[in-house]
């Protein structure tokens, strides 16, 4: 079986590492090859180094037109089975090539683009006619792929609502992370200093403002805490004025990107996600994986993931009061915490070690291709 997957760039963001983390698993009876068509070359080295097989078609702007004449005179040169596509312009190009060529083709469901949360957010900037034509055509196109895959239930669901594809032409597949690297999470002494960590791009949607707000309500009263953030991203202004104004310098740092940032997770007491809304979250994934206590937002999409006061502490998002509460209960409980936190690791292994994964990934493209 020869697949192509397509993608926009190999950004180093949660659907790229993803794709990388699966068809790095598949068996040998599987034939890759990964297209991209937009600068962002972060990851190239790690599939070129997975042996995978990549094509750059180094379009500029929406280039539609262009992609599209590229990835057929691609795929009738090499006649994939089937094609896999993520990431919007990469779907766009990808489905009208496909139809074109009349090759199979399966659409990725990997973020709630059109849930209330991000709607709401998009109305406050105020929706334009650009992000209301997009939705529209992905709405037009969205009937053209065989079958979806979405890496949350919640997120299909969102999906098959608000781009009329029906619940029962997609499939839910979790993401994973490779188990064996992550080792158990040992803890450090929570004297003198409690140390939280979150990791993330530097994005409003993560819910990093409304962190950094809860972490200067609590430092009143607990002045021995610090935390780190590691990402980078285009609202690092926004974030560093929160900092400034409640004079966090000291205690909040935001470290920017950093290599395997997840490693930094053994050196925290605590991992906090309060994102407004996300995809399946490959870092909660891998903060469950270590085993260390976890802080999460009460979005869908997380809860998919960790059980509320069984596996994980949940806020109700962008409630900052809630965020300090927790972040409050967490160093007063931390014993039992840190069982939680073992809980989660368990459940973890059990459920996204990658390789379980991939073989869903994979035996589904089979019948696919069948």
């Amino acid at each position: 079986m020869k697949v192509f997957f397509t993608l926009d760039t190999l950004a180093n963001a949660g659907t790229e590492k993803s794709t990388l983390d699966i068809i790095s698993h598949f068996s040998r009876e599987t034939e890759v090859k990964v297209i991209y068509f937009y600068k962002g070359h972060d990851l190239k080295e790690a599939y070129e180094k997975a042996g995978i097989p990549l094509e750059f078609v180094n379009l500029k702007g929406d280039s539609f037109l262009a992609g599209i004449k590229a990835l057929k005179k691609i795929i009738k040169a090499e006649k994939p089975d089937i094609v896999v596509s993520s990431i919007y312009r990469a779907n766009i190009i990808s489905r009208i090539a496909c139809k074109q060529t009349r090759t199979p083709l399966i659409g990725t469901f990997v973020n709630d683009s059109y849930g209330a949360v991000r709607l709401e957010e998009l109305k406050q900037k105020g929706i334009g006619w650009k992000f209301r034509f997009f939705w529209m055509l992905d709405k037009w196109t969205a009937g053209i792929p065989k079958f979806w895959l979405s890496n949350a239930a919640s997120i299909a669901e969102s999906n098959s609502k608000t781009l009329g594809v029906p619940m029962k032409k997609i499939k839910v597949i979790y993401r994973g992370r490779e188990s064996e690297k992550f080792p158990e999470w040992i803890p450090a002494p929570v004297t003198p200093v409690f140390k939280f960590i979150a990791v993330g791009r530097l994005l409003d949607r993560k819910g990093f403002s409304e962190m950094i707000e809860a972490f200067a309500m609590l430092r009143q009263t607990n002045p021995a805490i610090v935390l780190d953030i590691y990402g980078e991203g285009k609202a690092r202004k926004v974030f560093e004025s929160v900092i400034a104004k409640h004079q966090l310098e000291s205690s909040v740092t935001l470290h920017g990107m950093v290599p395997n940032a997840w490693k930094q997770i053994y050196h925290a007491h605590c991992f906090i996600f309060p994102s407004w809304y996300e995809g399946f979250s490959g870092a909660l994934v891998e903060a469950m994986m270590t085993g260390v206590p976890i802080i999460a937002s009460d979005i869908p999409m997380n809860m998919e993931a960790v059980t509320k006061d069984t596996t994980a502490l949940v806020h109700k998002v962008k409630d900052t009061q809630d965020i300090a509460a927790k972040m409050k209960q967490m160093i007063s409980n931390y014993p039992q915490m840190m069982e939680m936190g073992k809980r989660a690791r368990k459940e973890a292994m059990e459920r996204f070690d990658i390789r379980i994964i991939a073989k869903q990934y994979e035996d589904f493209l089979k019948s696919m291709v069948k």
